[in-house]
């Protein structure tokens, strides 16, 4: 009953054209309308560049080439006062000291890939394991520690950012030379657009997503218990206890997975349930109703203290919710603060984790000649 996305071709999902060649030399600071870019330091002996996208009504952007890394989002409250909503540090070294993915694009495939190992036609590849004996997220040097090409744009009211990169064949054990751009797009209606895209000339597994740790009372002010969330998600796959796959799509009702109407965060999080004790919380892909490929409603957030909302709308057939279990991040983040464990979730719209091993799952392949395409929105509000 599934049906392979990766490599249809779909005009809702094409985000501005990449550029065909790297950008030119850059002077220190460069403006127009509704974006900047500064320099913000050096990785591997290249340049990293900080890009802010703003619109007319107070959104703010700033995302770095270094892993095409979201550093900061800031939007209203329901009073009207802008406020910074994801986790990260103030300048470039806080990332480089070593984080959970903060802000970052990970890939080649985002979430755990068993024992670090799957077989495609016919061949066995052994990719680098980096959680436990699992690959998790790309591996030792993902796509979020690599520096991305990066040019923005300005036009018709949106700007952005288009970041491509180059992973060579056997980076991390992939097959394949595979060429990513991912596309970041801010509207005037608040929506933050995320359009990715690839090639490859050797099949090769993909999964890309965004990692950004949300907390929409603000960056660094408590938990997100209270934080109310709905899925538009009627299964969900259970994991084992290295949060692999077991290959089940499990209904959500009667268990604590059921967000298909509005529930705290919290409520249900410390069950007597052994999928919660497995991930320390939620730590689980869910399956998005609807149909894969098409651009559809995932999941919705609203914070009632500060009364801003996120809603989530993704053509993937999964969404990751992961509650920032085990977080407890040594070197202070922004303005000294120290993030701890439930102070964010994560919504990291996917292909279900472990999939090149589970047959029946979507595919995750994508082969020469094809071409990878994905679409999410992240589309901010206030409530009264």
């Amino acid at each position: 009953m599934w049906l392979a996305t990766l490599a249809v071709a779909v005009s809702a999902c094409a985000g501005p054209p990449p550029q065909d060649a790297a950008p030119k030399s850059l002077v220190a600071i460069v403006k127009s309308e509704h974006f900047t870019r500064a320099p913000f330091g050096h990785v591997d002996g290249k340049d990293v560049y900080l890009y802010t996208l703003h619109n007319d009504r107070g959104m703010e952007v700033r995302a770095m080439s270094y892993g095409a890394i979201i550093v900061s989002l800031r939007v209203p409250d329901r009073a009207g006062e802008i406020g910074d909503v994801v986790l990260g540090f103030d300048a470039l070294d806080g990332y480089l000291a070593g984080h959970p993915y903060f802000g970052a694009v990970v890939g080649r495939y985002g979430n755990r890939i068993a024992k670090g190992r799957f077989t495609l036609d016919g061949k066995t590849y052994e990719l680098a394991t980096n959680n436990g004996v699992n690959h998790l997220h790309g591996g030792v040097k993902g796509f979020d520690k690599s520096v991305w090409e990066a040019e923005p744009f300005d036009r018709n009211g949106q700007s952005g950012v288009v970041f491509t990169h180059t992973s060579p064949d056997g980076d991390e054990g992939y097959p394949g030379t595979l060429k990513a751009t991912v596309t970041y797009t801010l509207t005037p209606a608040n929506e933050l657009i995320f359009n990715y895209a690839a090639t490859t000339d050797k099949a090769t597994p993909i999964n890309l997503t965004q990692h950004s740790y949300f907390n929409l009372a603000g960056a660094g002010t408590g938990d997100i218990l209270e934080h109310r969330l709905t899925l538009d998600a009627d299964r969900f796959t259970p994991v084992n206890a290295a949060l692999i796959p077991t290959g089940q799509l499990a209904p959500v009702e009667g268990t604590p997975f059921d967000f298909r109407k509005p529930a705290a965060i919290g409520a249900r999080i410390n069950a007597d349930d052994v999928q919660l004790k497995y991930g320390k919380g939620y730590d689980h892909n869910f399956v998005v109703n609807g149909t894969p490929g098409q651009l559809r409603h995932a999941a919705r957030v609203e914070d009632p203290k500060s009364g801003r909302a996120l809603d989530v709308s993704t053509t993937e057939p999964g969404v990751q919710f992961y509650t920032s279990n085990t977080l407890n991040v040594k070197q202070p983040g922004k303005s000294g603060q120290h993030y701890q464990q439930h102070s964010a979730f994560c919504l990291e719209t996917q292909h279900f984790p472990d999939s090149p091993n589970h047959p029946d799952f979507p595919s995750t392949i994508l082969r020469s000649g094809e071409r990878y395409q994905s679409k999410t929105v992240f589309a901010f509000s206030v409530t009264k």
